[in-house]
């Protein structure tokens, strides 16, 4: 699949979905973000994709909304902008499928809150983050005040938004913003193959254990190890289960069919 604004590439059982506006930085118009949301709707559904890989193309993954549409908005083309930019964050989130951000260049503002929605993030050499929007006088908009603390901690969080300052890869990686460090070169090809080999993992324990793990953080403790339990004998009723038990006292790769 190809638009004018979004590349999806497919490479064995991963979808690589690229941001193809480089010459504005991969800016989030609106357009962008609603094209988008129909792409993570059609990735949802597709049997043939197992895990998704997001990037940007050129050099920037995403350098946040564009400024030139919001400096025209009122309160309330705000708010309606905001609700699409979280929505599209949510479907990220809910896919159902292992989604991985290989940041190159700048994710700044809503780039880095596309990036947070992710699974985890691989970061190349040149990567940088920031959460810039009081330097123009607003604020995230697209779930980076809640899912950033979520992150990294409350006072590292507030100190990336309360001075907009930028971050670098190597930073990132210090405070636990990112997973992996790779060349620039390198990016796509190794978080390409992080991803497929997720992927070759069980993909029903992988679908419940993602869900598990984002719902249980919104709930206490307690809370979230009875969800852990349920979920975990939920496994045992699946085919990918039995052949994974299996294929480990036969010492051989399992087979899985996701059933």
């Amino acid at each position: 699949m190809s638009t004018k604004q979004i590349t999806v590439r497919h490479d064995e059982v991963i979808a690589i979905v690229s941001l193809a506006r480089p010459e504005t930085r991969n800016v989030l118009s609106r357009d962008l973000v609603t094209g988008l949301l129909s792409v993570f709707a059609s990735l949802k559904d597709d049997e043939r994709v197992k895990g998704i890989l997001v990037t940007g193309e050129g050099k920037s993954f995403c350098a946040g909304a564009d400024i030139s549409e919001m400096a025209r908005m009122t309160s309330a083309e705000a708010a309606s902008f905001a609700d699409l930019g979280q929505k599209l964050m949510f479907a990220v989130e809910k896919v159902g499928k292992p989604v991985v951000a290989a940041v190159n260049g700048h994710a700044l503002g809503g780039g880095l809150e596309l990036a947070l929605a992710c699974d985890f993030i691989v970061a190349a050499d040149s990567a940088v983050f920031a959460a810039p929007e009081v330097l123009i006088g607003i604020m995230p908009g697209f779930g980076g005040t809640q899912r950033l603390p979520r992150l990294i901690g409350k006072s590292r969080a507030k100190e990336m938004i309360f001075t907009g300052e930028r971050v670098s890869a190597e930073q990132a990686y210090a405070i636990g913003l990112v997973n992996r460090i790779v060349s620039d070169d390198l990016l796509l090809t190794e978080t390409a193959a992080l991803l497929k080999a997720i992927c070759s993992r069980g993909v029903l324990s992988l679908r419940v254990a993602k869900e598990v793990i984002d719902a249980g953080s919104g709930v206490d403790l307690a809370t979230a190890c009875l969800m852990e339990r349920d979920a975990f004998a939920l496994c045992f009723a699946t085919h990918d289960q039995k052949e994974g038990m299996r294929a480990f006292m036969e010492k051989r790769e399992p087979r899985f069919t996701g059933r």
